[in-house]
């Protein structure tokens, strides 16, 4: 999908006026953006045929969520494959589907207000895909690429908990629905500047340990096969998340496991697309 962008970037200036702005090309970090001054777009928002940039620049005071919301999130579990070794479940022949609402979304240094109720917090870093124009079918020689917006990073927060097939009846959607628990950012990075989405290095840490390390390329079903068996016979509307899954070295498979704790902040970063750092306050 040809889009105006590289490196797209939403943020607050010091008026509190919202803008969507072009990241500098080697930004990573959205901490290091605060208070630089980028160029800015007009016309919408970025998958409208009249986006484009004003020609003018805007100082940074505050990232937030790349886009400021989303019908739905499409979410694909046991698609690394060293994560289905750790959880001692048998290949999937199609991708595995949940869902996360909308209000799961949050910026990429928000804490995350944790509910209570959702006990033994964990972790997942994933890719993550933007759609950028509404798809339903694909032809076979139609490129799912098309249809992206561009990728970003993600966090999947879960109560493994609520995630207990006693409790869930086998089913992951509840247990990964709290508001909140599905933190992006820091940029959308365009498919023209990652045109190989299946060779990025992700990584996670909590507190700077490092919990989660792998390469996309241990997916067990790639971008291109994931939107399409997600389009089959439905509506993706744009706007729409798709987390792609996360690698082995989640808090619930460590020995013993390892839960988050009130504070602790969750860093994941990937290869050529950003890092986002989030920290979990628990609710009481």
């Amino acid at each position: 999908m040809h889009t105006a962008f590289d490196r797209l970037v939403r943020f607050a200036n010091n008026d509190g006026q919202t803008f969507y702005g072009e990241a500098p090309p080697l930004a990573f970090d959205p901490s290091s953006l605060i208070g630089e001054k980028v160029p800015v777009f007009e016309g919408g928002e970025p998958w409208s045929p009249a986006f484009k940039l004003s020609g003018k620049t805007q100082t940074i005071a505050k990232i937030l969520s790349p886009i400021p919301h989303t019908p739905i999130y499409h979410c694909v579990g046991l698609n690394y494959r060293q994560h289905i070794v750790e959880s001692k479940n048998p290949m999937p022949k199609h991708p595995a589907l949940f869902n996360k609402p909308s209000d799961a979304l949050a910026g990429p240094l928000d804490d995350i207000s944790i509910q209570k109720e959702a006990y033994g917090l964990d972790y997942e870093g994933e890719l993550c895909i933007v759609i950028g124009k509404d798809i339903k079918g694909l032809a076979k020689d139609e490129d799912p690429l098309d249809y992206v917006l561009g990728y970003t990073v993600g966090n999947d927060f879960t109560s493994r908990y609520w995630q207990d097939p006693k409790l869930s009846s086998y089913q992951a959607g509840y247990a990964k629905s709290f508001d909140g628990f599905g933190p992006i950012g820091p940029f959308i990075v365009s498919t023209k500047v990652v045109p190989h989405p299946g060779e990025l290095q992700l990584t996670v840490r909590v507190n700077s340990e490092q919990r989660q390390q792998a390469n996309t390329n241990d997916l067990v079903f790639d971008i291109k096969e994931i939107i399409k068996f997600l389009a089959r016979g439905r509506t993706i509307r744009v706007g729409t998340i798709i987390m792609t899954g996360t690698p082995s070295g989640v808090g619930a498979f460590l020995t013993p496991p390892s839960f988050l704790k009130h504070g602790d902040v969750v860093m994941v970063e990937i290869e050529k697309i950003g890092i986002i750092k989030n920290r979990v306050i628990f609710q009481g």
